[in-house]
Formats: structure tokens, sequence, C-alpha cells
């Protein structure tokens, strides 16, 4: 199973700043301990630099984030509030089918709503949710999601 680990880098800040990216080892560890089987690929942690990239670069490297969100199996995008990047990557996963949870106070968001199957107010939620077998039920083969208008 390939997990593709999105969530808030830049957002809205206005400068060449980002976000704190300390919520990602909660989430690998728990998908460690509840879902062993996962592959987690990580595009931060592959560009932890690429605040300084120049443009050639900053359009390869959301190419090629987009590309991997698209042939996910399941997504988990950690939204505290909106990312552009990570809005294209939900929904290019959803698109593809793969099963999206989020973990964001954004629950009313229309992004989040139209293509999630999960959304989750903080990461022990998500967790016990991995821990009940949740995933296991959404995992069940499927194609793009009918449900969902994209």
């Amino acid at each position: 199973m390939n997990v593709f680990l999105a969530g808030i880098i830049q957002g809205s800040i206005a400068e060449a700043k980002i976000h704190s990216q300390d919520w990602r080892e909660p989430i690998k560890q728990a998908l460690a301990r509840h879902v062993p089987r996962a592959e987690v690929y990580c595009h931060y942690s592959e560009h932890p630099n690429s605040i300084t990239y120049d443009l050639p670069e900053i359009k390869a490297t959301l190419a090629d984030g987009i590309h991997r969100a698209a042939e996910c199996d399941v997504l988990v995008a950690y939204l505290p509030s909106a990312s552009m990047g990570t809005a294209i990557e939900i929904y290019e996963a959803a698109r593809r089918g793969a099963v999206i949870l989020a973990i964001s106070p954004m629950a009313a968001n229309w992004v989040l709503r139209a293509y999630c199957d999960r959304v989750f107010p903080d990461v022990e939620a998500m967790e016990t949710f991995l821990a009940g077998g949740g995933l296991d039920e959404l995992s069940a083969p499927r194609g793009p999601k009918a449900d969902k208008p994209l």
C-alpha cells in the first residue's frame, strides 16, 4: 500500500518561509504502528530545502509531487489551514480512486468535504481510526470516486 503524506508547507505565508513540519513524524509513526504494510512517501523529506528552489525546480518538484499523489493508494493530508498544493494533491489522488484521510479543523471546507473519505480533528483521532481497522474498510478495491464530482 503506497501512502502519500501531504500537508501544509508554505500555506499562506507571503515570504519565503515555511510552517513547522513537526507534524510529519507523528503521522508516520501512527501509520507504522497500525498499517505496517504501508510504504510512506513524504515529498517534503525528499525536498527539505524546496523553499530556496528557483522556478524551473519549483515546477518540476510540484509536478513530481502531484504525479506521486495521483499514483498513491492512500493520501494522508495534514491541514491546520489551507494549502493550495495539498488541495491539488488531494484532487488528483481522489480522481484516481485513492483513499483520502485529512487531519484538519476545516471540516466545512469544500475541497475536504468533496474529496476526503474521512476528516479528523487531530492525529490522535486518525490513529484511533487506524487502530480500529478503519483504513481496511475504506481500502477495498475501487475506481475513481463516482459519488464525488470531479
